[in-house]
């Protein structure tokens, strides 16, 4: 089930106002759900994602508004790296055992896990809660479709 959030919460998790966050749902800069009552609520993901693409850059550069700087980027991870196959999510869920690390990705309400070793979490300081990516690589995608 989707998590959807009040438009005061979510101004106050993206660090803009209340007005600000009502003109960049007019501009459809970021995704809202209209409520029975026709009240707007934000989508955990779209704060997710937002917060994403808006992380300070390397040289301290500041964060902007989505897609003002970056214009069709999609994670804000592409001066980073040359996947593009990039799932954005919030940790869940960190299980250590031995040398390696199951870290478990919330996906726009899809489980994502992944197998990493210790070191590699510790060095990514991952804690649950904390927003991360998924790169995927793989020389083939299936797809099904049920009947």
């Amino acid at each position: 089930m989707m998590e959807l959030v009040r438009l005061p919460d979510a101004a106050g998790e993206l660090g803009i106002s209340y007005p600000a966050l009502k003109q960049w749902i007019y501009r459809r800069k970021i995704r809202s759900v209209k409520t029975a009552g026709g009240h707007h609520r934000i989508p955990r993901s779209e704060i997710d994602r937002v917060l994403f693409q808006r992380r300070p850059q390397p040289g301290g550069g500041k964060p902007s508004a989505p897609g003002a700087a970056s214009r069709g980027s999609r994670s804000g991870l592409e001066h980073l790296i040359s996947g593009r196959n990039q799932l954005m999510g919030r940790v869940t869920s960190l299980q250590t055992e031995g040398l390696l690390a199951k870290v478990t990705l919330d996906v726009g309400g899809q489980t994502v896990t992944a197998i990493i070793t210790r070191d590699a979490c510790r060095e990514l300081h991952l804690k649950k809660g904390d927003m991360a990516a998924a790169l995927i690589k793989a020389t083939e995608v299936m797809i099904i479709h049920p009947a």
